[in-house]
């Protein structure tokens, strides 16, 4: 199991735009029947698409991490598991939720919850 590491990603996978869920209706549509997800610090959750290609939303609230430092770093950590795990996610649209206490844990363990998110529902989640 790859530890994360911020040399990973360089020269490696990209987060172009069409990765991005924007738009309320495409948050809507993933809210509306997801599959989902969920630890100590995360839920995601997930709803296949007919892109062939996953897209992320970010939902990282004040009440997940008081500063604006501390929730860009965990949108950070959520984009690049994001690029890391992109091919064996699929065509999903994901929307990543934080959860109490999420500021206080380190970028290592961040990384290693998502991994199991991307593991489990690109199992699950299956376009129909």
């Amino acid at each position: 199991m790859p530890v994360w590491h911020p040399e990973i990603m360089a020269g490696g996978a990209c987060f172009p735009r069409r990765a991005r869920l924007t738009g309320r209706n495409a948050f809507a549509d993933v809210f509306a029947q997801p599959i989902k997800s969920s630890d100590r610090q995360f839920t995601v959750l997930a709803r296949a698409n007919l892109l062939g290609y996953p897209r992320l939303g970010l939902a990282i609230s004040r009440k997940v991490a008081k500063s604006a430092v501390a929730r860009n770093r965990i949108k950070r950590v959520v984009r690049e598991s994001f690029r890391y795990h992109q091919l064996e996610i699929g065509g999903l649209d994901c929307v990543v939720m934080g959860r109490a206490g999420l500021a206080e844990q380190d970028s290592a363990v961040l990384f290693t919850a998502l991994q199991r998110h991307w593991r489990k529902l690109a199992g699950s989640c299956v376009p129909s």
